[in-house]
């Protein structure tokens, strides 16, 4: 990948850093295309994916500074290219931790909902201060933000331009975990090597039928809830996991 999107890989982790410390790390399109690059073509036996940025912030946002003048239709495919590259990282089949602090504001907020594991440091602000530049979220906020906070908190946040700190984001949803300064990487490492350690199928499964399955009627998801058990108890790695168990060992996937 280019310098702009640093790629690293410790075993089966890829640590991909955001690399636009001028800029806050704020999203370019650039940016977006070497996320999209990375998502669309992982290297080989990486299973986990760790998110981060550089300088003290994770991302700052939309870069309004390089945005083109764009008529209405040009807009909505610019905010349709956003959400294809969103769902290809929540969708990709590989978990996606975030290591924040600094800012987590706008679609940098769009960005961390769309990963599955989420830490942040003392230093992180979230925010979505779209209302106070006349405009409106276009990144994937009013489904991924808006389903965390629901709708009722999500207006007041973007009404008045709120800030949330991490420890106010773990209560919310935003992150999952609070950690003290410099420890954000740390965790996201640790854990990242924890889900490496899952059968690849498992994880698959439960990023791609979770959220679908909270966009289903209880019985359309109670049976599509069946049809991932079948599929996932049925599997090598399911007879490797009970043999474990029966041996107490830990379980090699593979």
């Amino acid at each position: 990948m280019t310098d702009i999107l640093q790629t690293r890989i410790d075993g089966p982790i890829a640590v991909l850093t955001m690399n636009r410390p001028d800029k806050r790390n704020a999203m370019n399109d650039a940016l977006l295309a070497a996320l999209d690059a990375f998502f669309s073509a992982p290297p080989e036996g990486v299973k986990v994916v760790v998110l981060t940025g550089t300088e003290g912030h994770y991302c700052s946002g939309l870069d309004l500074s390089e945005q083109a003048q764009r008529d209405a239709e040009g807009t909505m495919r610019h905010s349709r290219g956003w959400h294809a590259v969103m769902d290809k990282i929540q969708y990709s089949g590989l978990p996606v931790v975030s290591a924040m602090f600094g800012a987590v504001i706008g679609g940098g907020l769009e960005l961390a909902t769309a990963t599955h594991v989420r830490i942040a440091e003392p230093s992180t602000i979230f925010q979505l201060p779209e209302g106070r530049r006349g405009i409106y979220v276009g990144g994937g906020a009013s489904v991924r933000v808006g389903r965390i906070l629901g709708a009722d908190r999500m207006i007041e946040m973007m009404l008045t331009g709120r800030k949330y700190n991490a420890e106010q984001g773990e209560r919310l949803g935003l992150c999952h975990y609070a950690v003290d300064e410099g420890e954000a990487l740390g965790l996201a490492m640790d854990l990242a090597g924890k889900i490496a350690q899952n059968a690849s199928l498992s994880n698959y499964v439960m990023i791609h039928a979770l959220s679908r399955i909270e966009d289903m009627s209880k019985a359309d998801g109670l049976f599509t809830e069946s049809l991932c058990a079948a599929l996932t108890q049925t599997s090598p790695d399911a007879q490797e996991g009970l043999r474990a168990f029966l041996e107490k060992r830990q379980p090699r996937f593979r």
